[in-house]
């Protein structure tokens, strides 16, 4: 979404000069004009002493689970609508305020897996790190901390102290995480935390994160290394080995983690050494960045299905495989269409919109939408793909 300048600083200057909760509450509101234009509902001042008060609202979050690549299960805290609104507004701030560390690639405007995964491409060694429980790992008393520093400020005065407090508190939620004890051990306990589902828990991470990406930053550059952080998944690569059991370099890196109050997830580290497959953030990047086989062959494989045996056999058996693979579905199961479209788009940002593979599997894809629906859907393809594909799918439906 393209932002007007005056806009852009309109927004940090109120967020620089705000000193009450009615400021704060006019800078929600202006950000709600930007995000949804001049018919946007204002929030009430009601509204956010509600939402910012967990006692007042006890249902702010609805939790859920999601099934990993893995097998294992995520935990989702989905704000209620009111909540998830004021956190979109609050998202936009921060995204205008702060300025993320060019390490960090991942919930960054502008920014992709692609990019991510360029960086590393054509190494000899190329090493991948998990942090464990990486938003819940990231405490309510941490964000009001980093509030009141650069470019936030928000330790001048008592109220402006106060108001850190109340944004912190429409960013957290309280939950049960894992917090290592003294002895090495993770114990269960409640904490106020960044909630997996919050609009504003990606852009706080890296908030957080700076100082993090900062210090690796240094020892990547002291040991001749490439070095990128996408959330929780950190990369470096190198044209040599510095990555044997307890070398100087893996024990920089697990202290400089640790000290920033992460931990390292060991089942997913990783090195990959050239001659093998080399992922980072799904990616292929052995020659430059790619898809794996399996996503094309997939591809094909729906839509051949669709050609073959028409869209609603097709869809039937899609929606029984997407359930079977996704687990729990928080609000109905995706089109076959919109999940193939979605794919394509991937696919699309991964090789380019001129690679031929993707040329034809969206060809295909757009003859069996055009049969679908001729007229709105082959004006939303010219739209969103340009006039040549449009019309080399309108015409191949002639």
């Amino acid at each position: 979404m393209e932002i007007d300048k005056k806009h852009i600083k309109a927004i940090v200057t109120q967020f620089e000069e705000m000193k009450s909760k009615e400021e704060l509450l006019a800078l929600l509101n202006d950000a709600k004009v930007v995000l949804y234009g001049e018919k946007a509902i204002p929030f009430s001042l009601n509204q956010l002493n509600y939402h910012y008060t967990p006692k007042a609202n006890r249902k702010r979050y609805i939790q859920f689970t999601v099934k990993k690549k893995s097998g294992a299960e995520r935990v989702i805290s989905s704000p209620n609508n009111g909540l998830k609104e004021i956190q979109k507004c609050l998202n936009l701030v921060f995204q205008l305020v702060h300025e993320p560390n060019p390490a960090a690639n991942g919930f960054v405007p502008g920014k992709s897996i692609v990019d991510n995964a360029l960086i590393h491409a054509g190494s000899f060694y190329v090493y991948n790190i998990d942090l464990k429980d990486f938003f819940p790992s990231i405490d309510q008393a941490r964000i009001w901390g980093r509030l009141k520093k650069p470019p936030f400020n928000l330790n001048e005065t008592q109220k402006r102290l106060d108001l850190a407090n109340i944004i912190a508190s429409l960013c957290c939620h309280e939950m049960e995480v894992e917090r290592m004890d003294n002895s090495g051990a993770f114990l269960k306990v409640l904490k106020a935390v960044l909630p997996q589902g919050a609009p504003t828990s990606p852009v706080l991470s890296n908030i957080i994160c700076e100082r993090l990406d900062i210090r690796l930053s240094g020892v990547a550059k002291r040991f001749g290394l490439k070095y990128s952080r996408y959330a929780d998944d950190i990369t470096f690569s190198s044209m040599h080995n510095v990555y044997q059991k307890n070398s100087e370099f893996l024990t920089e890196i697990n202290r400089i983690i640790t000290d920033q109050n992460f931990h390292i997830k060991e089942s997913k580290t990783r090195l990959q050494k050239q001659g093998f497959r080399q992922e980072v953030t799904g990616l292929i990047v052995n020659d430059k960045p790619n898809v794996n086989k399996r996503y094309i062959s997939e591809l094909r494989m729906w839509i051949y299905y669709w050609e073959q045996y028409g869209y609603e056999k097709t869809s039937s058996f899609f929606k029984s495989r997407y359930i079977a693979d996704k687990g729990h579905i928080k609000k109905g199961t995706p089109s076959l269409e919109n999940v193939l479209a979605g794919k394509l788009e991937y696919l699309k940002m991964v090789k380019g919109k001129d690679n031929s593979i993707f040329i034809k599997l969206f060809s295909r894809f757009s003859k069996l939408i055009y049969k679908v629906n001729p007229i709105n859907n082959i004006l939303k393809i010219w739209e969103n793909e340009g006039i040549e594909i449009a019309m080399k799918a309108f015409y191949n439906n002639d």
